[in-house]
């Protein structure tokens, strides 16, 4: 099997999940769309370095560093240190306010847009961990090794992330 072979078979089945990392990391459909494109060209152009059948670590842990090289770029130290509580207002502010739809569903579309600004809110390292652990259900010693960090890191960072998903989460209730 050539590099091409290799990757449409290994590599390509996994591009949902890397425009899902790329999308939460980023913030932005238009940057997640870019950085799942440049990750893809670097794996096709390093493919020889995957190692085994299991490509989905592999192809993430490219997203997520093109990702954090990307936010590099435009970093905001707040952005990094603190819970964006200005974006996370502004998150909740988009979310629709009005809809022709049962009561039930106007509801549910609150809390997950409530949901999605809580995490987007998350500096980049807690939001990576929350996001490859609850949305794509990665276990730790893959996200440890996506991430370069050691499992312990791992576990804080989650801990810390939903932590702070709590605290920003606490007000919904279902019946609300």
């Amino acid at each position: 099997m050539n590099n091409r072979q290799v990757f449409e078979t290994l590599v390509l089945p996994h591009l949902d999940a890397a425009y899902n990392l790329a999308r939460w990391l980023l913030r932005s459909e238009q940057a997640a769309e870019d950085a799942t494109q440049e990750a893809s060209m670097r794996a096709l152009r390093h493919i020889a370095s995957l190692r085994g059948d299991d490509a989905r670590p592999w192809l993430l842990g490219i997203v997520r560093n093109t990702c954090f090289t990307m936010l590099e770029r435009t970093r905001n130290e707040a952005q990094w240190l603190d819970f964006d509580e200005a974006g996370f207002e502004a998150a909740l502010s988009e979310a629709p306010q009005h809809h022709a739809d049962p009561a039930a569903q106007l509801q549910q579309q609150r809390i997950r847009a409530r949901v999605d600004a809580a995490i987007r809110a998350l500096s980049p390292p807690l939001r990576e961990v929350v996001v490859l652990r609850e949305l794509e259900d990665l276990d730790y010693a893959q996200i440890a090794k996506i991430a370069g960090v050691p499992i312990g890191t791992v576990m804080s960072r989650l801990a810390r992330g939903r932590e702070k998903l709590r605290a920003a989460l606490s007000s919904i209730s279902l019946g609300e």
